[in-house]
């Protein structure tokens, strides 16, 4: 078996709207690093979509899904309950931002959590509203793909999408959208499109994830804030790519000094287990009726042991301080490297949650192609990255945050290699 036979197979299985990056199957994987079946070795700075903050198989989570495994591995939590769910629970409670009483249900797929949070906030409001943002993205299932802000590829095709959704410019002062325009863009909706008093929640990301890594602006999430007062409308915070340390914080939103009603969590939450939740002020939670929230593998019990020893690994080996120490140093490395790449027009991104923006030089023109190029030939030199954007003219960064520090520093090399590389084959 090798890789062009399994590429056969696969293109004659699966269906090609299933999009796959890579032409390598995967063998095996220990924290940063994977093996694919032909043997070759390759530095994960994917992660699995920012799943694996703490890395591939990390050994706590590992033993804590074997002991699992010896009790039980299903039971539908709504038919016959078991003590980690509650507990799970629990520590998100106590960790979630927001000083007031809270509760959490977990789900399976951030999707889902996204489609759970809206189902609570019209129940809680008996409004039907969502408002959402450019460039987000909150998933594929219909109501994610309405609520996100990029066509190409999520929602081509695959309409029409449920009602009463509306979108937002969000706040880029890089591409000329300021924090001022996108409030005024709000005020617009409401005076033309939806009476705020039929709008139940607005949803956005604290930093956007396939929209480019742009983080929210401080004076930005506030006005947010106090719009929804202002209206009744519930806020909703979109943890999925941001949570559980890759900002450095445990969650993106307690970079602000304001608090979601609700809040949405999934990916790095499990450690590559499927598992998401839906955490939020105590009394909204309850609005849902009982049997109105659920599924049949929410909260599945192998998914919340790994979950409860991710949280004690973030904590044990402090990967919030990690996040913040790794991410200024790669972006240190982006900002020397750029005196000699000028297609890099910015490099940002709290934490860990890293990005690199390519345009045209001397312009603010985006650069697909300088993207795709530095992605191809970095796997080539055997380092994983993702492109992201709306112009896909960005290349995001999600290192474990368990990374050995020599892998850390071998990837620094080939990406210095790599970016002068094609920037002196673009000017040639």
């Amino acid at each position: 078996m090798n890789n062009a036979d399994l590429n056969a197979r696969k293109n004659a299985a699966t269906p090609r709207g299933v999009g796959v990056t890579c032409d390598f199957y995967a063998q095996r994987a220990e924290n940063a690093e994977l093996w694919d079946i032909e043997g070759r070795r390759f530095i994960d700075f994917a992660a699995g979509i920012a799943v694996n903050n703490t890395g591939h198989r990390h050994p706590k989570v590992v033993a804590a899904m074997r002991a699992q495994l010896d009790r039980f591995t299903h039971t539908a939590y709504q038919v016959v309950p078991y003590a980690s769910y509650i507990e799970l629970a629990e520590r998100i409670n106590a960790r979630a931002p927001g000083d007031f009483a809270k509760k959490t249900a977990f789900f399976t797929t951030g999707a889902e959590a996204v489609e759970n949070a809206v189902k609570i906030a019209r129940a809680a409001t008996g409004r039907p509203g969502v408002i959402a943002f450019s460039g987000a993205f909150h998933g594929r299932t219909l109501m994610g793909m309405a609520l996100t802000g990029k066509v190409m590829p999520y929602k081509a095709g695959f309409g029409p999408f449920p009602s009463d959704v509306f979108h937002a410019p969000f706040p880029n002062p890089l591409h000329g959208v300021t924090s001022a325009d996108s409030l005024k863009a709000l005020d617009t909706l409401f005076k033309a499109d939806v009476d705020p008093k039929r709008v139940a929640a607005i949803i956005f990301e604290p930093v956007q994830g396939e929209g480019g890594f742009y983080q929210a602006p401080a004076d930005f999430v506030s006005a947010l804030r106090k719009l929804c007062d202002q209206f009744g409308i519930l806020l909703i915070a979109d943890e999925v790519q941001t949570g559980f340390a890759r900002t450095g914080k445990l969650f993106a939103m307690q970079h602000y000094d304001v608090a979601p009603d609700l809040m949405t969590i999934a990916k790095s939450l499990a450690g590559g287990m499927p598992l998401s939740g839906v955490v939020g002020r105590a009394d909204i939670m309850d609005a849902a009726a009982p049997g109105g929230l659920g599924g049949t593998y929410a909260g599945n019990p192998l998914a919340v042991a790994a979950a409860l020893a991710v949280l004690d690994v973030i904590d044990e080996e402090q990967l919030c301080e990690r996040a913040d120490r790794l991410g200024e140093k790669l972006k240190a490395k982006l900002t020397d490297v750029r005196g000699s790449v000028p297609q890099i027009i910015d490099v940002r991104g709290p934490g860990a949650m890293v990005a690199v923006e390519f345009c045209r030089p001397g312009t603010h023109e985006p650069d697909a192609d300088c993207a795709k190029r530095v992605q191809a030939r970095a796997l080539e030199r055997g380092l994983l990255l993702l492109v992201c954007g709306v112009y896909s003219n960005v290349i995001r960064f999600l290192f474990p945050l368990t990374i050995q520090d020599a892998v850390f520093d071998e990837a620094l090399v080939i990406l210095d290699d790599v970016l002068k590389e094609t920037s002196r084959a673009a000017v040639a």
